[in-house]
Order: C-alpha cells, then sequence, then structure tokens
C-alpha cells in the first residue's frame, strides 16, 4: 500500500458519486485490448440504473474516495443463460431487461482502480453481490466474465482448454481465476459476447453462483449476521530475524483462517517477544522497552492486513512506552480499516518485578461488524467484575489473549475463562503462545491450548467446550459461534444468570477514578502544547500518569 488507509467503505451507488466512478472505470480499463470510445458509463445510464434497481449499484470507497464498483440487474433465467451479447442483455443498454420478477441478479459491470489493487477490495464486492442475492431470494448470479489473457494463447489451444488450464492454475489469468476462485462455475462459453474485446478473442464464459438459501415461496430473510466465525493463532515462539519475518509469519496465519471465512483473527499476548533476543544484553526492562518502538509500526501493517484480507485482526499483545511509562497494548483493526487499542488492566507481580509494567485505566467494549466484543488480557480474565462490566455494555464474545508460561497458570487463565462465559452468558476466545524462547530473558517458556468457550445450557456443549486446540502445538482453531443462541438464552435460558441478579441488594459499575485519571492525561497533554508563557505552575502532589488501554502477564 502506497500510504496508509483510514477507511473503507462499501455501499450503494449515489448519484453524487458519478465523477469519482467515471475516474476509476477509466483507469480500470485504461490498457486494455477493447475497442470502447468511451472507457465508462455515462451519466444518463447511472441514472437510470439508479431509478430502475438502486439496491444493485455497489461502490468501495478508499478514504471518502470511489476506487471500485458492481453493477448489476435482475433478468429472467432464460434470458440469463440463453446464447446473448452484452447488448442484448443489457438491452442496447437501455436495461429495458430489468425485470423485477427475475430469478437471476445479473452483474454488468464490476472493477477497481488499478491504484487500489491487491487489498482483495473486488473480493468483498463480490461477498456483496453474494449477500444481496440472498437478501433478495434469488435464485443465482449469472455474469459473462472475460478472458483477457487468451489472446496470447489462441494460436495454441481452444477457449474450452484455456478455461481448463486457467482452473489447473497451468495459466494465469487475474479475472478468470478471481471468477473461480470465489465460488463460480463455467456454464458455456459465448462467442461475440462483447465486441471490440480483442484481449478475450470476442470470447467470455458464462458463469453462475448458487444460492444455497434460495426458495421458490419468498420468506423474509434476516440480514443480520448471526454466525460468527473466530480464528483463533495458537503461536510457536521461534527465533525472529528482523520485525518482517514477525509479518510475515503473522499474515500466513491471516490468510489461512480468512481463507475459511473468518470474521476474527485472534494473536495471543505478547507474541512479539523472540524480537527481544537482539537485547538480550540488555536488562529484561530495557529489553522490553526496546521492542515497545514495534508497536505503531506493527499496529499500521496488521491494519492493512486486516483490509486486504477482509478480516478484523485482534493484535493479541505488546509492549508500549507512553509519557516514559511501559504498558502492555494491543489493537483491534477492523476491516474497514479503522483500529482501537486495548491495554491490559491488572498486572501480574512478574510484569512489575521484571519489566516495571503499569496497568490501564479504560474499561469498554468495542462495536464491531459482528456485533459488540470485549477484548482483556490474560490476568483481567482472572478479575470477574471486569468482564461483568463490559457484559452490562452488551458484550457477545469476550477475547482473551493470554501468555502462560506453566501449566498452574494456564489452569488459572482457562479455568477462569469458562467462569466468564458462564457467567456472563457469552462465548469468551482465549489464545495463546507454545514454545521455548532459550535465548530471550524471562520468556524462555510456555504453555498454551487455545479454546473457545461456551455458556452451559442445551443449545450450548455440555461441557462448555465449543472447540480447542492441541496443547503446546502451533495450529489454528477454526469455530463458529451463533449469536442468536445468546439471545435466547438471555430469555429462555435453564437459568438467566445476567437478568436474575439481584440489583435490590448489590450492584457494580464503574468509578469515577479512570475518567478522572483519563480527562487529567487530556489536560497534561493540552498543557504541554501550550507556549511557555500559558503555562500554570502545578503546587499539588504528582500526577499519576495513565493509559487509555490494556495490558499483558505471565
Amino acid at each position: 500500500m502506497q500510504a496508509e488507509i483510514s477507511k473503507v467503505e462499501l455501499r450503494n451507488l449515489r448519484i453524487e458519486d458519478y465523477k469519482e466512478l467515471r475516474l476509476s472505470m477509466q483507469h480500470a480499463y485504461t490498457g486494455s485490448e477493447m475497442d470502447m470510445e468511451e472507457p465508462y458509463w455515462g451519466l444518463s445510464d447511472i441514472k437510470r440504473l439508479l431509478k430502475i434497481f438502486p439496491e444493485g449499484q455497489l461502490v468501495v470507497l478508499v478514504d471518502g474516495k470511489v476506487v471500485g464498483s458492481a453493477l448489476s440487474l435482475i433478468v429472467d433465467l432464460k434470458k440469463a443463460t440463453a446464447n446473448h451479447t452484452y447488448e442484448k442483455i443489457t438491452g442496447n443498454y437501455s436495461f429495458d431487461t430489468h425485470d423485477y420478477e427475475g430469478e437471476v441478479l445479473y452483474g454488468i459491470d464490476v472493477f477497481i482502480d488499478p491504484a487500489y489493487r491487491g487489498l482483495r477490495l473486488g473480493r468483498r464486492l463480490y461477498d456483496a453481490r453474494k449477500e444481496l442475492c440472498e437478501q433478495l431470494n434469488l435464485k443465482s448470479i449469472i455474469f459473462a466474465g472475460r478472458m483477457p489473457h487468451f489472446n496470447e494463447h489462441a494460436d495454441e489451444i481452444t477457449p474450452k482448454e484455456y478455461i481448463d488450464k486457467v482452473r489447473q492454475k497451468e495459466i494465469f489469468d487475474p479475472v478468470l481465476a478471481f471468477q473461480l476462485s470465489n465460488d463460480f462455475h463455467v456454464i458455456k462459453i459465448m462467442r461475440n459476447y462483447l465486441e471490440g474485446d480483442k484481449d478475450s478473442q470476442d470470447y467470455a464464459v458464462l458463469m453462475e453462483w448458487n444460492n444455497i438459501y434460495y426458495e421458490k415461496e419468498p420468506k423474509l430473510i434476516n440480514a443480520r449476521k448471526s454466525v460468527v466465525r473466530l480464528g483463533l493463532v495458537q503461536w510457536q515462539m521461534r527465533p525472529l530475524a528482523n520485525v518482517e519475518a514477525l509479518f510475515e509469519q503473522a499474515e500466513f496465519f491471516i490468510d489461512a483462517v480468512s481463507g475459511y471465512g473468518s470474521d476474527f483473527a485472534l494473536f495471543p499476548e505478547l507474541f512479539v517477544a523472540p524480537l527481544m533476543a537482539d537485547f538480550n544484553h540488555l536488562s529484561e526492562a530495557d529489553a522490553i522497552r526496546e521492542i515497545a518502538r514495534y508497536a505503531e509500526p506493527i499496529r499500521k501493517r496488521f491494519q492493512e492486513m486486516a483490509i486486504s484480507y477482509n478480516i478484523n485482526i485482534i493484535t493479541g499483545s505488546m509492549p508500549l512506552v507512553e509519557d516514559g511509562v511501559l504498558y502492555n497494548v494491543g489493537f483491534l483493526c477492523k476491516r474497514d480499516g479503522t483500529s482501537e487499542m486495548y491495554t491490559k488492566i491488572h498486572i501480574t507481580p512478574n510484569e512489575v518485578n521484571y519489566w516495571g509494567m503499569k496497568g490501564g485505566y479504560e474499561i469498554k467494549t468495542f462495536d464491531t461488524d459482528c456485533g459488540k466484543i470485549g477484548i482483556i488480557i490474560c490476568y483481567d480474565v482472572e478479575f470477574p467484575e471486569l468482564s461483568r462490566l463490559l457484559a452490562d455494555e452488551g458484550m457477545e464474545i469476550l477475547f482473551v489473549p493470554f501468555l502462560t508460561d506453566t501449566q498452574n497458570g494456564y489452569t488459572r487463565v482457562r479455568h477462569c475463562a469458562q467462569a466468564r462465559a458462564i457467567e456472563n452468558e457469552c462465548y469468551v476466545a482465549i489464545a495463546g503462545c507454545v514454545g521455548n524462547l532459550p535465548g530471550v530473558n524471562n520468556m524462555d517458556i510456555q504453555y498454551a491450548q487455545t479454546a473457545v468457550f461456551t455458556p452451559s445450557d442445551f443449545s450450548f456443549p455440555s461441557n462448555g467446550i465449543k472447540a480447542e486446540a492441541t496443547p503446546n502445538t502451533e495450529m489454528t482453531i477454526i469455530v463458529d459461534c451463533d449469536l442468536d443462541l445468546l439471545k435466547e438464552l438471555h430469555e429462555f435460558g435453564s437459568v438467566r444468570i445476567l437478568k436474575d441478579r439481584r440489583h435490590d441488594l448489590y450492584k457494580l459499575k464503574k468509578t469515577a477514578a479512570s475518567q478522572k485519571l483519563s480527562d487529567e492525561v487530556k489536560a497534561e497533554k493540552e498543557a504541554d502544547t501550550k507556549p511557555a508563557d500559558e503555562k500554570q505552575v502545578k503546587t499539588t502532589a504528582p500526577k499519576t500518569t495513565k493509559p487509555s488501554r490494556k495490558t499483558p502477564n505471565k
């Protein structure tokens, strides 16, 4: 990526997007061997599409700029599967073939500005089309795809042989390979589909994606995502040459879990510890402060991968020095390009004695495209009040990156996590590190068994364990969590722990201290930016330095 991206948005096309839409389409088709007077749709065409089928026109924006689009019609199944040309299926570009009574969502265009390719934004547009197809209860998505590299092989093989070789990865065709990888299958080959498409020798591949939820008698479809898929990484501690080696290993796992359609990837606490090996000649406290400088580059790279792989990433944790104070923090890197930081609240004696670490102050949940989640780090899970406060804010999944050196420590984390799942009627996902680091002081051994725990009721596993990894083995686990089961549990469970609390006898709430500390910090930072003659001398007690995030424990 050339520059840091702040936000990615996918929404319906609006007429005020037209200028940016036209520019991105011009960029997308520049250089292709297609006889087009103007490589973009006219304003009147877009107005017509938005009038007859606004929900079928999609755009993807990066930092508010339109960089890609997918345009569609609804057509009759027989018309879509019969031999046709692009001109015919679009009603001579009038879109008169659009039929709300049709069974097929027909794709008439999809493109991404070349400057933004490599971020898998095209995949987002395809996924959004699939969701639209399901919501409208349409039978399938059909389109005729180009074969832009066929011209290079036309003298040697037929179009059918070309498709087979692309499928078998003997030939790379970026368009056709992308469509095949997105669960589209070939219906047939059509000739003279798009006049002037020299790259494809005027051939096109009619392709289809079937909606398995299609019903002839339409039913209302709940658009809310009920099942959330988690990808948990049980990370092997290993020597790393540099931070790029860390990114390479992390991307391997992100690629793997996103390939299974995971909505979240969870990394363990302090999985960056191998980077301390280069500073082993220093004290433990100095060594961990040396790798704290990697926190921002790690956040930036994980944010890029969250966009590129279309997955929300919880980065476990890493050290961060702020105003001279060492914290244990992590980042929630969302697939829309935004990120938020969390800090470990409770610090273990080990972290204090060896590293001089401090705990954070902010207790909060995070809003995501899969609902409200909580993130706490290792030792934090052993304090039930913290998770209960998050449950009161509507948390449905609690993520716990952890790092434990012995089975004793792991047992504490595991059983407390299971208790949090039961008492807060939520899913709890824990992920830890395994293996040994003999070259890193105070981080030499690890013990972990990554797992997902559930409440204990009839809709869930009787032992409250949804899935768990093999102990002390590097691996991932992919787990589906049905959020609708939690809603049923809250209302109709055998026990209803959250509803049955005796608020007349006891209450739990956040203290004013965290807000006070947060306000003091903000005021201090503002004061530091004022000219010297505007600053006032304090005569009160020394300030308490604070963070607004969370911290890890060993």
